[in-house]
């Protein structure tokens, strides 16, 4: 397991937000994989990620297995995990409408690393 800096562990950890257009994947485009920081296990392709206007990175698909999905506390969203260690990712919204998958999986950039393929 990765060393988090104060504000990873706030949001990996404590389950915090980053600040809306603030994360450095937010406009990301390259091709590769984004991964969990703490742990390291694929999450996503970039061939999955689109942009949403929402403010953080936006993703209509996942590496099979490496996502789960809780009920967040207040009972209104629900919650997306790093299925291996448990980091919090972020929030999955459905029926947007958004692209043909109909789903978003809305991540803190400060959840993940990216791994490019050259």
């Amino acid at each position: 397991m990765k060393q988090l800096t104060d504000m990873e562990q706030k949001v990996i950890e404590l389950k915090g937000t980053e600040a809306p257009f603030s994360g450095e994947y937010y406009l990301h485009d390259a091709s590769g994989i984004y991964c969990c920081k703490k742990c390291g296990d694929p999450l996503y392709r970039s061939e999955d990620k689109f942009n949403a206007h929402c403010g953080w990175p936006a993703f209509d698909g996942e590496i099979e297995g490496a996502i789960k999905r809780i009920p967040d506390v207040d009972g209104q969203l629900t919650e997306i995990l790093c299925n291996q260690c448990g980091g919090h990712l972020g929030h999955v919204f459905e029926g947007e409408r958004l692209t043909n998958n109909n789903i978003r999986h809305c991540v803190n950039s400060i959840s993940m690393i990216f791994k490019g393929t050259d």
